[in-house]
């Protein structure tokens, strides 16, 4: 099976107001941070969206 050539990132708003969207980057590309400018629903305009790292909440099996 071939290795993706995708990987998902983070955007995050850039004041921490919590929400955040997630998108799809080809890092053989583009090298740098990803920087958006999207529509954020709460403060109602477009804004500056960054990268960051996508936490993930651990295994299925711990959960269980």
């Amino acid at each position: 099976m071939a290795k993706a050539v995708t990987i998902k990132v983070k955007l995050v708003y850039s004041v921490d107001t919590g929400f955040y969207d997630v998108n799809k980057k080809k890092p053989r590309a583009m090298h740098e941070k990803l920087v958006k400018k999207k529509d954020h629903p709460v403060a109602k305009k477009h804004v500056e969206f960054r990268e960051a790292k996508i936490k993930w909440g651990g295994s299925v099996a711990a959960a269980k």
